[in-house]
């Protein structure tokens, strides 16, 4: 870990343990994946709602290493990140504790939850398809499977195989096709590639806008991200949206999720903080600000996502994702999908 970087976290440290002292009932400490901008909105709701304070502090990298290194000294209560892997990482490493499921029973479904409350995703996230809207056929591809169709040979871009949502996906590929059928599909993948993988989820989709390459996956929320970015806009509006499996299983879901901390300070309020972020008004917010879509049934999606449809969502279970997250990274080596 950087220099730069052990001071960041220390600094963050000496400010949640100073606020910990100053009010222990009043207060929640959270370490964040999650950039600011994206949860500090429903904090400052639950603070009005509630006067208890919520302490945040955001990394890119680390939160890992420095849970293990506080050990029963960490200030933090909760733990939020951007996708599966982390929490079951963080999970994995102990570091977390169980909450009551049946709390959250009606707000969030059993497959976003694990099995034992470790940890509860907040908002899901599509992994869709885009396709060039001048240079591939409406329902020209419709399934994941597809994407390792020979047709497509030198049509396709992606980031990173071991990047974490790249590596939900074939993660959730090993479950429905096991490891042969998940590795013929990776190789096939590789084999359709148009450069070498590269770049975040929007640099996939400007990839198409200059003609490099036909076909990509991203998350759904960068498509709203980029239409709110006067530069992005073309790139947005070059491609059209496509759920897959759409006659099958469903699309491939991921989570920003929680996690309660295992030495958690301020337990009760932790906890009355994630009741709040899985409630409707949580739900709402996310839903409006982020466009990310909402771990709840029954909340109203953004103005952008009722524009897609309503789509059918692969029910896999996010545990069994985690649980194949190791598998997945070793299938990538072994056909040197990066290379």
């Amino acid at each position: 870990m950087c220099k730069q970087f052990v001071v960041f976290w220390v600094s963050a440290a000496i400010f949640l343990v100073s606020s910990v002292s100053v009010s222990q009932a009043g207060e929640v400490n959270v370490y964040s994946y999650r950039k600011p901008t994206l949860i500090d909105p429903m904090f400052a709701e639950f603070t009005k709602q509630t006067g208890i304070k919520i302490n945040s502090v955001y990394a890119k990298k680390g939160m890992l290493e420095k849970l293990q290194s506080e050990g029963r000294n960490s200030p933090a209560d909760l733990v939020f990140t951007v996708d599966i892997g982390r929490l079951s990482d963080i999970q994995k490493s102990g570091l977390t504790q169980s909450v009551d499921r049946a709390r959250f029973a009606v707000d969030i479904p059993d497959n976003y939850m694990e099995p034992k409350g470790h940890w509860f995703g907040l908002t899901t996230r599509a992994r869709i398809i885009v396709a060039s809207k001048e240079r591939v056929a409406p329902n020209a591809i419709s399934t994941y499977e597809d994407l390792a169709d020979p047709k497509w040979k030198g049509r396709i871009c992606t980031r990173s195989s071991k990047h974490p949502y790249m590596i939900a996906l074939t993660a959730s590929m090993i479950a429905h096709h096991g490891l042969a059928g998940a590795k013929t599909w990776l190789a096939g993948l590789r084999d359709n590639l148009a450069r070498k993988p590269q770049g975040n989820d929007r640099a996939q989709v400007k990839a198409i806008k200059e003609g490099i390459c036909d076909i990509a996956v991203i998350n759904h929320y960068y498509m709203a991200n980029m239409l709110m970015d006067p530069e992005q806009v073309p790139w947005a509006e070059a491609v059209n949206v496509i759920f897959p499996n759409q006659a099958g299983r469903g699309t491939h879901m991921n989570v920003s999720g929680v996690a309660l901390t295992k030495y958690a300070p301020n337990k009760d309020n932790a906890i009355k903080l994630m009741a709040f972020l899985a409630s409707d008004t949580g739900q709402e917010m996310y839903a409006q600000k982020n466009a990310e879509y909402p771990v709840k049934p029954g909340i109203a999606w953004s103005d952008l996502q009722k524009s897609w449809g309503s789509f059918k969502e692969d029910s896999l279970s996010l545990a069994v994702v985690a649980d194949n997250r190791t598998a997945a990274i070793k299938l990538a080596d072994e056909v040197s999908y990066n290379d």
